[in-house]
């Protein structure tokens, strides 16, 4: 009978008799990707947010104490550009113009789907959009929000997750999945700028609490790692290096805009725990776009 190839000596014991019944672990090799990981650490964390900020005493104390504003939010440096002064144009997606901010960003991510002919990338972007906002309108009015304290009436209205944070986050992953490979950067560096602002004033002028906005970013992070996993690798777009110093400036760049944004006379810890919300906001989307083409090529490459 012919004999069986014997198995592979252990690379100690080469030019021995010795032999070893498995390959010896080598931390250097790739290792099997998990693509549902992101999605999984996003949802775990939308869920934290709740439990912590929403459903325990001291999470709505410590809320409570920077929510209630009464008339004192017009001392707020964002308050004239929030649409909210009588006569002011609202910064997209604030007060009035939240519904033709999000029609217009899916109306430019379906032109940039026909022009660019990226038909998967196209549907998976406005899937995120779609399912960020819609989540948003089915969890707020899902998820309740207990009296733990006797609060006034006034705080009792339950906000989680923000909307008006969701549609920039959401619009900004949306772009990342249509964007061409040299302008993809960019795009989400100009998304994470917006949404570090619009997070800021959200929170700092008593619209959203610093949970509801976290937690609609948490939300369209979740949302844009589910269908960055549900796309085939034949849809995996090619990638290109963006420039070594963009991450740094985009996000040193997000952080004086959430502080610029969150500024309130006479208020600095107000001030330092909104900019602190707004700059989380925006490094969680960075990380979730910038990963993505990562990640979907180690898994091209595992199949």
């Amino acid at each position: 009978m012919p004999e069986h190839p014997s198995p592979p000596l252990h690379p100690r014991s080469a030019g021995t008799s010795e032999e070893t019944p498995e390959a010896p672990f080598d931390p250097g090799a790739p290792r099997t990707p998990r693509p549902w990981m992101p999605t999984a650490l996003h949802s775990l964390g939308f869920l934290a947010v709740y439990l912590l900020a929403v459903c325990t005493p001291w999470g709505q104390r410590a809320e409570n104490l920077l929510f209630d504003l009464g008339e004192k939010r017009a001392a707020a440096w964002i308050y004239p550009l929030s649409g909210a002064e009588y006569g002011s144009i609202p910064l997209p997606p604030l007060e009035s113009s939240a519904e033709a901010t999000l029609l217009v960003g899916l109306v430019v991510v379906a032109a940039v789907t026909l022009v660019r002919r990226c038909w998967w990338q196209g549907c998976a972007a406005l899937g995120v959009v779609i399912c960020t906002t819609g989540g948003k309108e089915v969890l707020a009015s899902a998820l309740p929000r207990p009296d733990l304290l006797g609060a006034p009436p006034n705080l009792l209205d339950q906000g989680f997750p923000s909307g008006h944070t969701a549609i920039p986050a959401a619009l900004t992953l949306a772009a990342a999945l249509v964007a061409s490979p040299r302008v993809r950067p960019y795009a989400v560096a100009t998304g994470v700028l917006w949404l570090s602002c619009i997070s800021a004033a959200s929170a700092v002028l008593g619209g959203h609490r610093p949970s509801e906005v976290l937690g609609a970013t948490l939300l369209a992070c979740a949302c844009y790692s589910l269908a960055t996993w549900l796309l085939p690798p034949a849809a995996t777009p090619s990638t290109t290096r963006s420039p070594r110093a963009l991450p740094a400036v985009t996000l040193a760049l997000a952080s004086a805009v959430a502080l610029a944004s969150a500024m309130w006379p006479g208020a600095l810890t107000r001030s330092l725990v909104t900019a602190a919300t707004a700059f989380v906001c925006a490094a969680l989307v960075w990380y979730a776009a910038a990963g993505w083409p990562a990640r979907t090529a180690r898994r091209t490459s595992a199949h």
